[in-house]
């Protein structure tokens, strides 16, 4: 891993990560090859325009990438949106936003974690599916716990795997085609398979951008981060684009091997869940097909394991200005994590993760749930850009602060009106629930100690420079 010093920060998280740190563990809960468990119903539902619903959805993520990279530079707490929206908004509206970006960092690496027991379930049968995703909660557990340092440096090395194997494929896919040909249309990944459908593209990126979702998680670590905002800004903005490249990049090249057609997919939902996995092994051959359900059975689990470290990093911080309970608030001095708060992540991420594995549908309704809590928070990230910069500080450049958002927030609300009903309604339930919590609190929250206060400059005079230089 990269050379950095350890300093220790008022908070007791200790300063040890650099830039390609910061990255490591956004693209290990992104997951390089995510695309692969959602290819198949991306593809039926954009009629074959795969290429292009990756495409938008990398636009669609960029205006928010941009907003994190504003807010981490003006207000670098841990916590992320839940800090950046008490900053702009209020304590009300940073809760809120909290309290729903908490249903993403939870739910995902439960999803991560059955992604791990259904691919290691595949290659040994006799082990439920079950015991492989407790077995993967325990063993990422121990590695969060053990240190960040720790955590980062063996997350690398899987990282370091997972881009090889996806190399691989590119390369037998680019053989594969040489050699037979395509079997669709070599513009149809981006064009459709037939009539071109943007109404389809746009249901296709309410799903597609679950494959993005973790390059936000970057923010959580801010103070624990060598370089503090600057680094951490980059990261973010860094590990989306190479994120958007590859997976353009992959399913292009799976959308021209797929032995059966977008209309086919959609006739027979299934099939959708082992599409990659099925051109793979007709495209290439089987060894291909060993070689990347291995990978992705590791590297979910890893991917899991960043998402993980970032829930106990946003339940630490909203422990810590008094916003759920104040045990979770505290860091070990050892190993310089929550360890409090990275247990309680865990114990909720294995019952969820454990319960889905013991039902057919587990997968499909972890996955229809997980994204309007995280759409939900981005969207308070957008205005809580505008209520730092346009309102709360009168930057006398405003107008720049205020249109990418007022972008992202459109697209947000595109997407959000294109998912499940499922998902629509569960965000819901959760956003009122965080509301009746925020009602019994009250506006200010239990008793908070202000040591998390933003607007005051605690952290490196960030939120108290930016507003006074502006």
């Amino acid at each position: 891993m990269s050379s950095v010093s350890e300093q220790a920060t008022p908070s007791g998280l200790r300063r040890s990560l650099g830039v390609r740190d910061l990255m490591v563990y956004g693209l290990l809960f992104i997951a390089p090859m995510a695309p692969v468990g959602v290819f198949g119903v991306l593809d039926a539902k954009s009629h074959g325009a795969v290429a292009t619903v990756y495409l938008a959805a990398t636009v669609a993520m960029a205006f928010t990438a941009s907003s994190y990279a504003q807010m981490v530079r003006a207000v670098p707490q841990t916590g992320s949106v839940f800090a950046y929206a008490r900053a702009g908004l209020g304590e009300g509206p940073g809760f809120i936003a909290g309290w729903m970006a908490m249903l993403d960092y939870l739910l995902i690496p439960a999803v991560a974690y059955l992604f791990s027991g259904i691919a290691l379930n595949s290659l040994v049968p006799d082990v439920s599916r079950w015991v492989w995703t407790a077995l993967a909660v325990v063993v990422t557990t121990a590695l969060n716990l053990a240190g960040v340092r720790t955590a980062a440096t063996i997350g690398f090395a899987v990282l370091a795997m997972e881009i090889a194997v996806l190399v691989v494929f590119m390369a037998a896919a680019a053989v594969a085609l040489a050699q037979d040909g395509a079997r669709r249309g070599w513009d149809t990944p981006f064009t459709a398979v037939g009539d071109f459908s943007l109404t389809a593209v746009i249901s296709a990126v309410s799903v597609a951008v679950l494959s993005y979702l973790g390059f936000d998680a970057i923010a959580t670590f801010v103070e624990e981060a060598v370089g503090a905002s600057a680094a951490v800004a980059r990261a973010v903005l860094w590990c989306l684009a190479l994120a958007g490249v590859l997976f353009v990049a992959q399913t292009y090249l799976a959308a021209l091997l797929e032995p059966t057609g977008p209309q086919q997919l959609a006739a027979d939902p299934a099939a959708q869940g082992s599409a990659f996995y099925d051109t793979v092994e007709s495209g290439v051959g089987h060894w291909l097909h060993v070689l990347v359900a291995a990978s992705k059975a590791i590297g979910a689990a890893f991917a899991a394991l960043a998402g993980q470290a970032a829930a106990g990093r946003l339940l630490f911080a909203m422990a810590r200005d008094g916003r759920l309970p104040r045990a979770l608030g505290s860091v070990d001095p050892a190993s310089a994590v929550p360890r409090r708060a990275l247990l309680a992540a865990a114990v909720i991420t294995m019952a969820a993760a454990v319960w889905a594995a013991n039902r057919d549908d587990g997968l499909d309704r972890l996955t229809s749930v997980v994204n309007v809590g995280a759409l939900t928070a981005f969207a308070l990230l957008h205005a809580s850009v505008i209520g730092w910069y346009a309102v709360r500080h009168g930057s006398r450049r405003w107008l720049p602060h205020v249109v990418v958002p007022v972008l992202g927030i459109a697209v947000i609300a595109a997407v959000v009106y294109e998912a499940s009903g499922t998902a629509q309604l569960v965000g819901l339930v959760w956003l009122v629930v965080g509301l009746v919590v925020l009602a019994v609190q009250g506006s200010t929250g239990r008793g908070s100690t202000g040591r998390g206060s933003t607007g005051r400059g605690s952290t490196g005079g960030g939120p108290g420079r930016v507003g006074g230089r502006r």
